[in-house]
């Protein structure tokens, strides 16, 4: 490539909440100008993951991502954050990987660089290139590990003086402590715990019973920055059961507000909610697999989220409730589920306090914006210990668009019936 000019790329804005939306500008090209452009990220694991579009520079010799159209590559078309959401681990790398933000204390660090040509990119140096940062955690925002009343997490305020709502964020049968989500709820202005149970990393593993739940729901509450009667629940998978489960059954503490994501409504009477895994799991000699021997759970569970005995009463819920699933997930019914508990509130005369999202050719695992989209990844079942590939389902565009809708409108959600109600009340 022969020039009098030196490329220069600029991403705008460089450092960022993982939410955000950011450009990528090169200028100082040579107007029709093939060009890649590519991110590269070294994650927490150790793997590298990248993805990239291929450009022809303009007239004036410029390839904006905003703009412009890419041709190839990890996505096409106009897509300004496809850099993110379309990243994969790079070619000869570990496969059935999952990305994902261990310590929100740092920012995620991605590398955007521009390459003359469609084809050998990865072996030719760079023309130009930025490193970016992708925060979880607002400036200002703390984090307070827990580890009291045998309950442990995170937790995540917001700046200010407070008192704000909170929210006790539950993720799924993977277990462990997993905070990203519950760092961006407090960067957008609410007191989020994020509660660890199954296995932690010592190996005591906190059983998932009511008890514990309404334990770190009650210890949230209480705290002095937040609005005691302001305090909601957002749980993916089997964090949604325990969302339900506790708008249903409890009667120690009540949520203002749950949202659920790729729900689940199925569980055996009782306070201990770990016994769904039994249940779960003696359906694993019906579950089917793809082509590549990924595991697919959703049609072998159908036929539990049909037994009257197996499901929440939802209709006992009092409180608003958004329910987000994907119409392609292949490892729980949960569009089935939402369909049953949206007829369950209507029997109960509850219809006006439910929401639901479903996206079209969108899988199991819906995460904040801008993430990757994992179809398959690796899976450890429960005590077994079981190591295996599971199918997420969801189809990377639409899944990615899936992502971002959803998360805008959990966050609009969430702003009404925590915020508004909150400022009404104060009038």
């Amino acid at each position: 490539m022969s020039q009098t000019l030196t490329p220069v790329l600029s991403v705008h804005p460089i450092r960022a909440l993982a939410d955000e939306k950011f450009n990528v500008l090169v200028e100082y090209l040579e107007p029709g100008c093939p060009v890649t452009i590519r991110s590269l990220h070294h994650s927490e694991d150790k793997d590298y993951w990248e993805a990239y579009g291929h450009y022809i520079s303009d007239h004036r010799g410029s390839v904006s991502i905003s703009e412009d159209v890419s041709t190839g590559g990890t996505y096409t078309g106009k897509q300004p954050m496809g850099l993110l959401w379309s990243m994969r681990p790079v070619p000869g790398g570990r496969t059935n990987l999952r990305l994902r933000k261990l310590n929100v204390s740092t920012p995620m660090l991605v590398n955007i660089s521009v390459h003359s040509g469609h084809k050998g990119f990865r072996d030719q140096p760079a023309l130009a290139s930025v490193l970016t940062e992708r925060w979880y955690m607002a400036p200002g925002v703390q984090r307070i590990n827990i580890n009291e009343k045998g309950v442990r997490g995170t937790m995540f305020i917001p700046p200010g003086s407070g008192p704000f709502p909170g929210m006790l964020d539950l993720w799924g049968g993977g277990g462990g402590l997993l905070d990203y989500r519950a760092a961006l709820l407090g960067s957008h202005g609410y007191v989020t715990m994020a509660v660890e149970y199954f296995k932690v990393s010592d190996a005591q593993a906190a059983e998932p019973v009511m008890s514990y739940f309404e334990k770190a729901f009650e210890m949230l509450r209480d705290h002095p920055q937040v609005k005691s009667d302001r305090v909601g629940i957002i749980g993916l998978s089997f964090g949604s059961l325990v969302a339900l489960s506790l708008a249903a059954e409890s009667i120690i503490i009540k949520p203002h507000c749950i949202v659920c994501i790729s729900t689940i409504h199925t569980k055996p009477p009782g306070k201990d909610l770990s016994l769904f895994n039994p249940v779960f799991t003696s359906k694993s000699k019906e579950m089917r697999v793809d082509e590549n021997n990924s595991q697919i759970w959703k049609d072998a569970c159908l036929p539990l989220i049909e037994d009257p005995a197996m499901k929440l009463n939802v209709g006992t819920i009092d409180c608003p409730m958004l329910l987000v699933n994907g119409c392609d997930d292949q490892n729980w019914p949960s569009v089935e589920t939402a369909a049953d508990i949206e007829k369950m509130m209507c029997e109960a005369g509850k219809k006006h306090l439910l929401t639901r999202l479903d996206y079209p050719d969108t899988g199991h695992l819906i995460e904040p914006p801008f993430g990757p989209h994992f179809r398959a990844t690796n899976f450890v079942i429960g005590r077994t210990k079981e190591k295996v590939v599971v199918l997420w389902g969801g189809h990377t565009k639409p899944h990615s668009d899936a992502q971002e809708d959803s998360w805008r409108k959990t966050l609009r959600f969430l702003h009404q019936h925590m915020y508004c109600s909150m400022n009404k009340a104060n009038l």
